[in-house]
């Protein structure tokens, strides 16, 4: 005999079948909160202090040996991991030596005219 419900004179398979198209129940995926912490950069001051001095000494000497020094401060720390501005101390630093050699040259011609004319007042 058949089932009065079905229409079409299909015997019941004992299972629950889904309509077409219809997926079964699914939970929704669970989401997981991740905290993002913020990293903070490398400080970079030493860099910066070594470029800023050896362009400052392109007017005055003294900067620029200040520039110098930071500049090796500064690339040891960011070799090291402590610091970041690798390249910044290190144009720094060229920077500063290139000034300084500009700032000797006429000292060193100063001193030698000085000595020059020294000796040769001493010989008349």
């Amino acid at each position: 005999m058949t089932n009065p419900h079905d229409p079409y004179g299909q015997q019941p398979s004992g299972q629950f079948q889904q309509p077409y198209g219809l997926q079964p129940y699914q939970p929704p995926p669970q989401q997981y909160y991740v905290q993002q912490t913020y990293v903070r950069p490398p400080d970079q001051g030493m860099a910066v202090a070594s470029l800023v001095c050896s362009l400052i000494g392109l007017l005055m000497c003294f900067p620029a040996i200040l520039g110098i020094i930071f500049g090796h401060i500064a690339l040891s720390k960011a070799k090291r991991g402590e610091a970041g501005g690798q390249g910044m101390a290190q144009a720094g630093m060229i920077v500063g030596y290139v000034v300084t050699a500009l700032w000797l040259i006429p000292v060193i011609l100063w001193f030698i005219f000085a000595v020059l004319a020294i000796g040769a007042a001493n010989v008349s």
